[in-house]
Formats: C-alpha cells, sequence, structure tokens
C-alpha cells in the first residue's frame, strides 16, 4: 500500500487530522472514530505507520501517535503539478466577485 491509498480512506484522514495538532494517546485516537472499536483504530493506525505517515512511541502503557509531516512529501510533490488550476479558479473567483458585488462591496 502507497501514501494515496492509505489516506483514501476517511477513518484514516480523521486520524491524521486528529494527529496534525500534536502527539495523541491510542485511546485519545479511538475517541476520535466513536463508531469503529480500538482493534479496527489499532489497524488503521498500523496502515499509516507502514506507509510514514506517522510515528508511535511506547511510554509505560501507553502507545503515543504523532504525525510525520515528511511523509506527506510524496503526496505534496504529486500535487504541484496541479496547484495550478486552484490558483486560476480562485483569481477567476475574484474577478466574478468584483464584477458582481463591485470592488467596495466585498467582504
Amino acid at each position: 500500500m502507497d501514501v494515496f491509498e492509505a489516506v483514501a480512506e476517511p477513518s484514516r484522514r480523521t486520524l491524521l487530522d486528529a494527529l496534525r495538532t500534536g502527539e495523541r494517546t491510542a485511546g485519545e485516537l479511538v475517541a476520535t472514530l466513536p463508531g469503529l472499536t480500538q482493534p479496527t483504530v489499532s489497524r488503521h493506525l498500523r496502515v499509516l505507520r507502514e506507509v510514514g505517515l506517522v510515528e508511535v512511541r511506547v511510554d509505560a502503557q501507553r502507545r503515543i501517535y504523532a504525525l510525520r509531516a515528511d511523509g506527506l512529501v510524496e503526496m505534496d510533490s504529486w500535487l504541484t503539478a496541479y496547484r495550478h488550476f486552484w490558483a486560476d479558479r480562485l483569481d477567476a473567483l475574484e474577478e466574478h466577485l468584483t464584477a458582481t458585488l463591485g470592488e467596495g462591496n466585498r467582504s
């Protein structure tokens, strides 16, 4: 499995979102996915570890997970070729708003 396959699964994206703000224990991460059991969340975390998106350290009886930002490099590199589409769309939106609302009426 690669990074793209790993993040294609919505529960794994939820786990990554939870880790954006800092380390979390396994229990805290299970709580972010209330419809899933602890073993299911553990399997998702294992996939994220295997593709290099998260790392884990053991602290006594707890497993503490952290985001590995360098694991996102592959995705970022791939998305670079598509970023100009977003910029073009935002420029078009700005032009539309200016034409529709007038320069002084935008918020």
